[in-house]
């Protein structure tokens, strides 16, 4: 028996969970997966799927800070769908929100570092396409105030969220410049007012959004070719300078960037080969990227997720076997296994617990 399998197994009688698992989402029924994880061995069994399970094609996917709760956003209405998480896998799904998102496919979600929110972005075209819903073991509370100033265009789609690490500000990609907006968080009031765009933003259509894990720096990802499809800037209470681009840009048009846990290298998604790369990052910005692994994911890449030591670096993407994961360590390693049970199509979104 695999040890994430003996894990799972202890968890359940009442011996502690696993310390980590790396869920899937992708666009065959059940829509999503979760597999133990250990580094050093990878992939364990994957748990029962979700008695209720997403409605629809699975986009993002976030766990609660203690790894309590898992929210995945999927393209069939209700766009979000909410679970008990533990040892044992998934439990029942909580009641949908009073009111529900705008009509449109759900794209990115995420829980507020202190998990008494959930932040939503859907890729529709109905407005507000962003919105934030208290949270706590009861579930969805009443929807926050839409934010003022959402992005402006006719088709502003919003494609992912991120709250930053100290829970103060909340940002959104979307498309149509500036391809970013963040905005103040209040637990208690929600949205504030928009800040300013950045002074250099990026073109076409924003697809990726990240903070640093020290919250001084942003960094997204647009569609655009050349030299718009990746951009960072220093952040204090707004927008600050841009960094320089890399010297060796992303390839063809991105989808979304990632930092390591402790900051030290940035890992970035697209749609063109080599589909993942990864740059050392510092207090100068971006450094020369890393050789490319020597097994390619196998499509266009989209979200990636690092575990919370940093150690392993995973990759959702749109041909088999669909999640792809390395080791890491200044560079990339040889990759794993394959799960024995992988997802059916194309998988979108994934994410490590944090353990």
């Amino acid at each position: 028996m695999d040890p994430n399998t003996l894990k799972a197994l202890q968890g359940a009688a009442g011996g502690g969970s696993p310390e980590v698992v790396l869920a899937v989402t992708h666009w065959g029924s059940p829509y999503v997966y979760v597999y133990p994880w250990e580094s050093g061995t990878g992939f364990g069994t994957k748990y029962a799927d979700p008695s209720t399970p997403p409605t629809g094609e699975g986009k993002g996917v976030s766990f609660s800070a203690d790894s309590a709760y898992i929210a995945i956003s999927h393209e069939v209405s209700p766009y979000i769908s909410v679970y008990p998480w533990s040892s044992t896998g998934f439990g029942t799904k909580y009641a949908n929100p009073s009111t529900l998102p705008p009509s449109g496919n759900g794209s990115g979600v995420a829980f507020s570092p202190d998990g008494t929110a959930i932040a939503f972005a859907t890729g529709g075209s109905s407005t507000p396409y962003f919105s934030a819903y208290p949270w706590s073991s009861s579930g969805f509370g009443t929807k926050y105030s839409d934010p003022g100033g959402l992005p402006s265009e006719s088709n502003a789609r919003c494609r992912e969220t991120a709250w930053s690490p100290d829970g103060a500000d909340i940002g959104v990609a979307h498309y149509g410049v500036p391809c970013l907006s963040v905005y103040p968080w209040n637990s208690g009031s929600g949205f504030g007012s928009k800040y300013s765009d950045p002074s250099s933003p990026l073109s076409r259509l924003g697809t990726g959004f990240a903070w640093s894990p020290d919250g001084a720096n942003i960094a997204s990802v647009s569609t655009g070719q050349a030299s718009s499809n990746i951009g960072a800037w220093t952040w204090s209470s707004g927008f600050g300078t841009k960094y320089s681009d890399p010297s060796t840009l992303p390839s063809g048009a991105g989808v979304t960037a990632r930092w390591s846990p402790d900051g030290s290298d940035i890992a970035v998604t697209t749609e063109s080969s080599p589909y993942i790369q990864v740059y050392p990052w510092s207090g100068s910005g971006f450094g020369t990227k890393y050789s490319d692994p020597s097994t390619l994911p196998t499509g266009a890449a989209f979200n990636p997720s690092w575990s919370p030591d940093g150690a392993d670096l995973a990759v959702a993407h749109g041909g088999s076997p669909f999640i792809t994961v390395y080791p890491w360590s200044s560079g990339f390693g040889t990759k794993y296994s394959n799960p024995s049970t992988l997802p059916s199509v194309s998988a979108y979104g994934c994410n490590f617990s944090p353990g």
